[in-house]
């Protein structure tokens, strides 16, 4: 009966445009218990506080919900049609992870999960959860006890017939389901997404530093970038994807078929001038429904300007300068890192001079006075 059950799950969900669906018991190895310990003892979640907050309840998933007893775990492919990374050599253009380029991922995975339980309830009431990001679940290792992939050596889940590219979603069930078989690890001695990372975040195959990643730094860190790292973001202003696009497994990929997840024209390579000169109403405009849209303005344009002063681009100096006077000091103090990387000597000491005088913020002093 139970496996009658799986199986008309599984049929129904890529019904629904699941491209992967695997079910695992409600319950973590200890390895992955014990790995996220190591990464909060380590200091390595950075700014992101909410992982530390609730880990018991993220390292075990009948801590968040006693009842839970099976995960049906989903993929939705999202991989892209071309070189997610060619855009890297257009220095005045700006790289917008994959995942980001289209419409919020969250609101169509979570449309489809709504679906799914809503039909799994009509048939077996009992008590069920969904979840896509909103809760605390370690979803990449109930994913590879689901069967959908394994964790690779970048810590991201690596999947055989869709290599790098899955949004991930699960629905908790009150209901004892068989769980399929484990994914086994296929990495072998390929270290490419290791070498690959330009901030060297990985200080051993499958440990991540989330400080020195470049996802971490332009996206969940709110504060100013450490100096050193920012000639190392070249031109990616939210996200990156080097680790996942030089995955071998990715020839298996093929791109998604979801019209949502295909890139905006604005965001595929978009021009890093005119997002330089976006305020709030106007970023709020271009970014919504975009995962974009949660960094807030200040956040991407210091992204922006940190891509801007590694372009090399003089041509971009005069949409620096606006910035100068910025109401953020995070803006203001990367708009003078940027004015120092692009403008000629005279120009620097002369805007230093009318600058710094009646600078107020002391991280923005500090950055005319490096």
């Amino acid at each position: 009966m139970t496996a009658a059950i799986k199986s008309a799950i599984r049929d129904e969900a890529l019904r629904l445009g699941f491209d992967a669906v695997g079910f695992a018991a409600a319950r973590l190895a200890p390895e992955a218990r014990a790995h996220l310990a190591e990464f909060l003892a380590r200091g390595y979640h950075g700014d992101m506080g909410w992982l530390a907050a609730r880990a018991d309840e993220r390292g075990d998933p009948q801590a968040l919900w006693r009842e839970a007893q099976s995960v049906v775990m989903l993929g939705v492919n999202y991989a892209p049609e071309a070189d997610p990374v060619a855009v890297l050599a257009q220095r005045d253009r700006g790289a917008v992870s994959v995942y980001a380029q289209g419409q919020d991922y969250h609101d169509i995975v979570k449309a489809r999960l709504r679906a799914l339980a809503r039909w799994i309830d009509e048939r077996w009431p009992a008590a069920l959860k969904l979840f896509v990001d909103t809760a605390p679940v370690m979803e990449k290792p109930l994913a590879a006890a689901a069967g959908l992939g394994w964790q690779g050596k970048h810590t991201n889940l690596v999947s055989r017939d869709f290599g790098s590219w899955l949004f991930l979603g699960e629905i908790y069930l009150a209901l004892a389901l068989p769980p399929d078989r484990a994914e086994a690890d296929h990495c072998g001695a390929c270290r490419r997404c290791l070498d690959v990372c330009p901030t060297g975040a990985f200080p051993a195959p499958y440990r991540l530093e989330a400080r020195r990643c470049i996802s971490y730094l332009t996206i969940e860190h709110k504060g100013h970038i450490a100096a050193e790292l920012r000639p190392l973001i070249g031109n990616r202003i939210y996200g990156c994807d080097d680790c996942l696009a030089v995955c071998p497994w990715n020839k298996f990929a093929r791109a998604c078929a979801e019209p949502g997840f295909r890139p905006r024209e604005a965001l595929a390579a978009p021009l890093l001038a005119p997002l330089a000169r976006l305020d709030d109403a106007g970023f709020r405009a271009l970014f919504k429904g975009s995962a974009v849209k949660r960094i807030g303005r200040d956040r991407f344009v210091r992204n922006v300007l940190i891509a801007i002063g590694n372009s090399g681009e003089r041509s971009l100096s005069a949409a620096v300068q606006a910035l100068l006077e910025d109401p953020s000091p995070l803006v203001r103090a990367m708009a003078v890192w940027a004015v120092r990387r692009l403008a000629d000597a005279d120009t620097a000491a002369s805007l230093r001079a009318t600058y710094l005088q009646r600078e107020s913020d002391a991280a923005v002093r500090a950055e005319w006075q490096a």
